[in-house]
């Protein structure tokens, strides 16, 4: 293998991480190991690292869960996948359980989530199941402009805001309201564009909804200062100006902070759908009752299925969902820096580690 492995561990809340040898076994049957090519930061290592968001399995642990590269050891049954470009999912399902069976594999009791149940990515090499592996066609990734570091994002920052958008069932004539318009929510943007929706963008960060009203949102509002009556106003007047229904909107709550949640549930209208991708520790309170009498839903949404991340990594490599102009690649030995940089919001793009 080209690289000593190493991994980078979190051993207690708020660091600092340790860099330590990896000892590599040969996998086992319908196993690989993964070299890995990038890892993103998501904010979900963020809160493990600094806000004490417990992991599964206890510290010491490598964290990372956006991960691509490329396998270069296999177990019995998985040969095929040697030397293959691969994503490797968020959340790897059992494939095997009743849940799994009826393709419910976000609910698996036995899912493996790099990062939290497993060592994670934040390493030269990760071993995984290969159930799951989503291939990467390096012809069109190279036409695409990109490099395999650069889709490791797709396993998290573009499949969750995917499993959203299906689940939510976005079509042509759907209002979309993201809340929260930087990393996932950018990506929630142009995926929920790119299945034919229109799209609202919230967030407070004027960069943010300048950056992403070049691809795709069709509005973009800065909620700082907003009084909740008067945006729900505004967004039923540009739905209206667009022909768009006064009813049934979608909502993605992307922002993971108790004000977006907030800003998410007073925008319920009749038949709304309410689509919680953010997460937070914080609490919010709100009146279930506004579900019962506006008839809306809200849905979770944990991951992404490892069957759709095709459909996911193809809007990315056909150009449908921008990501070169959202990453930013870092040395891996940079880890420190680099969670104390995006966790100040010092960082204009997601990052993503390099070994």
């Amino acid at each position: 293998m080209s690289k000593a492995p190493y991994r980078w561990v979190m051993t207690a809340i708020g660091g600092p991480m340790v860099r330590e040898a990896l000892a590599l076994t040969e996998p086992a049957a319908g196993q690989v190991v993964v070299e890995v090519a990038g890892c993103g930061v998501c904010h979900t290592d963020l809160g493990y690292f600094y806000d004490g968001v417990r992991t599964n399995r206890p510290l010491p642990l490598t964290l990372g869960h956006e991960i691509s590269g490329r396998v270069t050891a296999a177990g019995t049954g998985a040969e095929s996948w040697l030397g293959r470009a691969v994503i490797v999912p968020a959340v790897i399902p059992c494939g095997e359980c009743d849940q799994c069976r009826r393709g419910k594999g976000t609910i698996c009791a036995a899912q493996a989530m790099p990062g939290n149940d497993i060592e994670g990515g934040f390493a030269t090499h990760i071993t995984v199941p290969a159930a799951g592996l989503c291939p990467v066609d390096e012809t069109r990734l190279a036409a695409a402009g990109l490099t395999l570091a650069d889709v490791s994002v797709v396993a998290d920052a573009v499949t969750t805001p995917y499993q959203a958008v299906v689940q939510a069932g976005v079509t042509p004539d759907t209002l979309c309201v993201v809340i929260g318009a930087g990393g996932v929510g950018g990506y929630c943007v142009q995926i929920a564009a790119a299945f034919g929706g229109t799209v609202v963008a919230l967030d407070v960060d004027d960069a943010k909804l300048a950056a992403i009203g070049r691809f795709g949102a069709a509005k973009t509002i800065n909620v700082r200062t907003a009084d909740p009556k008067t945006l729900k106003k505004e967004i039923a007047a540009f739905a209206k100006e667009r022909g768009l229904p006064a009813r049934e909107w979608v909502i993605f709550e992307c922002s993971g902070t108790a004000a977006g949640q907030g800003t998410a549930w007073n925008l319920l209208v009749h038949g709304a759908t309410l689509a919680v991708v953010g997460f937070t520790m914080d609490k919010v309170e709100v009146r279930l009752s506004n579900l019962m009498a506006f008839h809306a839903r809200a849905l979770g949404n944990w991951g992404c299925p490892p069957e759709l991340y095709s459909g996911a990594l193809s809007l990315v490599l056909d150009g449908k969902v921008e990501l070169a102009a959202f990453v930013e690649r870092h040395p891996l030995d940079s880890i420190n820096q680099v969670f104390a940089d995006a966790h100040a919001h010092k960082l204009a793009r997601r990052a993503v580690l390099v070994p």
